[in-house]
């Protein structure tokens, strides 16, 4: 086998590959003798079957596993002298091996840019302190109460109001017709949260106890039907009860079911704690987006176009998953695929140099991860998606996705690197937003 290598960019690679009768020949030969092996054919004894049998009975699947086989070993081979890793999939070009003939195919695939780092130890960058006051620890309070608060039916005969919850029925007509899926009976919902349109509760207001109305409702553009979508229907509702939030007392008991706490001043400590811990990582965060920020501006090269556009299909992906959850469609945007490729394509490719920047830096620092390290990484994600972690690292494994894995932790280690070798001064929370905004004032 000989093989000839074109640089088609500074990230793209083609490798054209030459093979001589002799080793299809030979591939050819091998993958018969392991189906000769195992063949269960009438009239023979088990791996007692001629070759040109085997061949004529099993030729598709032989001459298609020979070729896959043999162009996987000739990758493996070409990459390993080559000393490179492939940032994207292996884009084969190559017909099916033909028993005397020579064998020729190609490859592509996309490759780390080469770059001169910049020195990237020892740079400044101001950092805000944390700090969390008495009116945010209350708020947290406040919606906690609110979680536990009670609802209890009221014996007054009144219209509701918001922050009351109701109980009703209700279900939306069309030119007379009744609405396939837009109905419920005994359905509770809190007025004045935002979660119904504000003419439904404006319907339901007008009602007591015991009493049913009616009127018109503009479903939004963005409704789960598209035929229904910004269309005017009326919408009958029953009131069946009225009930009043009752909130709890802010004491000790309190603290206790709301968190399993002793006093309520543990309560109030420990929400203190949450706060600057994620407002200390949020800091972080933005220092070292800053630091990053400011090494990429001073190197320029070429991004791997797979790469940038993977994470833009991966954010597309995410909003359609997201107006799914909220029972919307994804025509309700307005807008086209390729329309929002262009839009996501800037933070993508700040995202993918981000990407090679760091990369670059662990392998001149010499990172390593190890398979624990990506065990927790799994451990994280399986947590956030509520999904079983022996099925998750399985999907991983089959999907190819351990290499891409690896390079976020290789990167964000690299990025951590950088930023305890940075030289931090600490200012006070908002100064930054100051400066921010006097220099666009300038």
């Amino acid at each position: 086998m000989e093989y000839k290598v074109e640089e088609l960019s500074s990230v793209k690679r083609k490798v054209n590959v030459q093979v001589p009768v002799e080793e299809v020949n030979a591939a050819i030969a091998a993958t018969v003798a392991l189906y000769r092996k195992d063949a269960d054919i009438k009239g023979f004894r088990k791996g007692k079957v001629p070759s040109s049998i085997i061949e004529g009975r099993f030729k598709k699947q032989i001459y298609n596993e020979a070729t896959t086989d043999l162009i996987n070993l000739h990758i493996n081979e070409i990459l390993s002298e080559m000393k490179l890793a492939p940032l994207s999939r292996i884009d084969v070009d190559a017909k099916e091996l033909v028993k005397g003939q020579e064998f020729n195919y190609s490859f592509s695939f996309e490759v780390a840019p080469e770059f001169e780092l910049p020195e990237y130890k020892g740079l400044e960058v101001e950092e805000e302190e944390v700090e969390v006051n008495k009116e945010e620890v209350e708020a947290v309070i406040e919606r906690l109460r609110k979680r536990l608060a009670k609802f209890i039916v009221i014996e007054e005969d009144r219209h509701p109001e918001e922050g009351d919850a109701v109980v009703i029925d209700f279900e939306a007509f069309k030119d007379g017709k009744p609405i396939e899926g837009v109905k419920a009976q005994n359905f509770q919902m809190t007025l004045g949260e935002g979660n119904a349109l504000p003419e439904f509760e404006e319907i339901v207001m007008k009602l007591r106890p015991g009493q049913s109305g009616e009127g018109e409702v503009v479903l939004p553009e963005d409704f789960i039907n598209k035929e229904l979508a910004g269309q005017k229907v009326l919408m009958k509702v029953t009131l069946h009860t009225v009930k009043e939030q009752k909130l709890p007392d802010i004491d000790d008991e309190f603290a206790q079911k709301a968190g399993g706490y002793e006093s309520i001043e543990k309560l109030r400590k420990a929400i203190e704690k949450s706060y600057m811990a994620t407002r200390k990582e949020l800091a972080r965060s933005v220092a070292q987006k800053k630091l990053l920020d400011e090494l990429k501006a001073k190197v320029d090269f070429e991004l791997p176009e797979s790469l940038v556009a993977n994470h833009i299909e991966q954010k597309i992906a995410e909003l359609r998953n997201k107006l799914e959850r909220q029972g919307k469609n994804f025509e309700s945007l307005g807008k086209t695929v390729e329309e929002l490729q262009e839009e996501y394509r800037p933070e993508a490719e700040d995202i993918v140099k981000s990407q090679i920047f760091l990369l670059a830096v662990a392998q001149k620092e010499g990172l390593t991860v190890q398979p624990q390290e990506l065990d927790v990484e799994l451990q994280k994600i399986a947590y956030a998606t509520g999904q079983d972690f022996a099925t998750l690292k399985n999907f991983y494994e089959q999907n190819n996705l351990m290499v891409a894995l690896k390079d976020k932790v290789l990167a964000d280690k690299a990025m951590n690197l950088i930023y305890e070798n940075a030289n931090i001064k600490l200012v006070p929370p908002g100064s930054e937003d100051e400066q921010g905004k006097e220099s666009s004032e300038e």
